[in-house]
């Protein structure tokens, strides 16, 4: 639920964001009313607005390893914006529903392929060892996996809701699935300040998770 404090905060990071762009206010007034009308569908429980301001706080303390912070806070705003977890083109559909609306703030087109770029690497949530923009977002993006075991409970089962469609042992299977991909890698974290601080905590949610899915695959059998 998007209260009005977090909406003030939210628009006060907008237009933060899109200063330096000089470009007319009414027009950046509805894109970013477009925005949070699309985090706060009903149908979403963590791709929300909250979402959005954990992953924007998260990039402040990663700005110094971007290369160019702004791209990376305009896709911080637009990654979920379109999210259907029915769908498998959700990074594609968001990044072109960005290109269209970011057109209208003036961005340069190489501005606006970056960005797309980065939404881009969102699907996969991975990026190349130069690519230090993407790094910085898909880090802020993943900053949850190592939340305190209260506030990580609190993202599982908001994650269950959105796919409150998939049966038990369907969802069981494919989040498990998830998760071990992520844990099979060599590091969850690109940046320094990340790996340093939050990869041993994401690892051990991680292993939590997987193991509560286990014990309630077995309880519904």
């Amino acid at each position: 639920m998007l209260t009005e404090n977090l909406s003030d905060i939210l628009l006060y990071r907008w237009q933060q964001t899109i200063q330096p762009l000089k470009v007319n206010q009414i027009t950046a007034n509805q894109i970013f009313n477009d925005i949070i009308a699309a985090y706060s569908s009903p149908d979403r429980y963590y791709h929300t607005c909250e979402h959005i301001l954990h992953i924007l706080i998260t990039i402040d303390s990663l700005q110094t390893y971007a290369k160019d912070i702004r791209s990376v806070q305009i896709a911080a705003w637009f990654h979920d914006i379109i999210y259907d977890t029915q769908a498998k083109d959700n990074e594609e559909k968001s990044a072109e529903y960005a290109a269209e609306l970011l057109s209208n703030l003036g961005l340069t087109a190489n501005d606006i392929s970056h960005i797309k770029h980065l939404i881009l690497n969102t699907k996969h949530h991975q990026a190349a060892a130069d690519d230090f923009d993407s790094q910085v977002l898909l880090d802020a993006d993943l900053a949850i996996l190592a939340a305190d075991p209260i506030q990580y409970q609190k993202y599982a089962n908001a994650i269950r809701q959105e796919y409150a469609w998939v049966p038990q042992a369907e969802y069981i299977a494919g989040r498990k699935q998830v998760l071990e991909k992520f844990l099979q890698r060599d590091r969850i974290y690109s940046t320094p300040l990340m790996f340093d601080n939050a990869e041993q905590s994401a690892r051990w949610n991680l292993r939590e998770e997987i193991e509560y899915l286990q014990e309630a695959m077995t309880i519904d059998y």
